[in-house]
Parts: C-alpha cells; sequence; structure tokens
C-alpha cells in the first residue's frame, strides 16, 4: 500500500508556523522553534502545508507500507 506523507527540510525550514495553521488534520508542530514536524500517524499527505509554506521546505512523499496479512 503506498500512502502520501509531508516531508519537512530542517534545512530549508524557517519555523514560520504557516504550514501547522494550514494543516487540517494538526499533524505538523514547530520542533522548539527551529523547524517543522510531521506526526505520520495523523498526516493524509493533503499537500496544504506544501502548498502555503513560503520557503518550500515542504515536499509531499509516497510512503509504502506494508499490509499485514492476518
Amino acid at each position: 500500500m503506498v500512502k502520501k506523507k509531508a516531508s519537512p527540510d530542517k534545512d530549508r525550514c524557517v519555523a514560520c508556523g504557516v504550514c501547522a495553521l494550514q494543516c487540517p488534520r494538526k499533524a505538523i508542530n514547530i520542533y522548539r522553534g527551529c523547524y517543522a514536524v510531521v506526526e505520520l500517524e495523523k498526516c493524509v499527505g493533503c499537500g496544504i502545508c506544501s502548498k502555503a509554506c513560503p520557503a518550500n521546505a515542504i515536499t509531499i512523499n509516497e510512503i509504502k507500507q506494508e499490509v499485514a496479512n492476518g
């Protein structure tokens, strides 16, 4: 199964918090005032944060997840 998730670049992030404010799932936090961190369990990969980021520091990546057969 492939899911999309936000992936911030901490070196490009300016810690403005725009992404955190725009995220409808509240999946993004600013870590110690330095850079954005995404809670992957909450992120649905909608891309709103990426479009809102003034530093272009967030990309949306596909993450492969193994499906448990049971």
